[in-house]
């Protein structure tokens, strides 16, 4: 059995909270008795990310402009999940439909991964979206901008070499449905 413990959060407050941005200033106490006073810790929305996978064996991206690096990135539909939302499953439908004009009859759940669990409190709920077709029903924010981009499955490692697929969870997703695929014989 391990000796690892939490922290104990003695003191907390709010010190960022608007539409785009809310931030917690935690007072911790660290198990050897240890006082952080200013641990800030993100409070962020849970993430939908979907895999979309075309029955002729194309991935369906996403290309668009990331203000926080400044850099137009290639990855999979995703998107947050409105306040009040509880169905991660009809949230991670809509962002994909959204964002791509595409749907699926059928969202497999993947995996639920921890998106940043230093300072971040959302998880990352990946589905598969397989026989995505286009319904030309896309129905962008108004920070968006998107590119869809249709890469065949077959020359998807080639372009994660190249750097051309950079987002970690994007990347992480990829892989998990690569292996979800193959344990198929897709």
């Amino acid at each position: 059995m391990s000796d690892l413990q939490k922290w104990q959060i003695v003191g907390s407050r709010m010190v960022l909270d608007n539409r785009w941005c809310k931030v917690r200033r935690d007072a911790v106490k660290l198990p050897d008795g240890t006082i952080i006073d200013d641990y800030f810790v993100n409070i962020r929305p849970e993430i939908v990310l979907v895999v979309p996978v075309t029955v002729d064996r194309r991935l369906v991206f996403v290309r668009q402009y990331r203000h926080g690096v400044g850099e137009i990135l290639l990855e999979f539909p995703a998107g947050a999940m409105d306040a009040g939302e509880d169905n991660i499953i009809e949230a991670a439908r809509r962002e994909f439909e959204e964002e791509t004009g595409y749907e699926s009859g059928e969202l497999i759940p993947i995996a639920t991964l921890y998106d940043n669990p230093v300072k971040d409190t959302n998880r990352i709920h990946i589905f598969l979206a397989p026989n995505a077709t286009p319904t030309g029903k896309q129905h962008l924010d108004i920070t968006e901008e998107i590119e869809i981009i249709l890469i065949p499955l077959a020359e998807i490692r080639e372009k994660i070499r190249a750097r051309e697929i950079t987002v970690s969870g994007s990347l992480a997703a990829l892989y998990l449905a690569l292996d979800f695929l193959h344990d198929r014989g897709f």
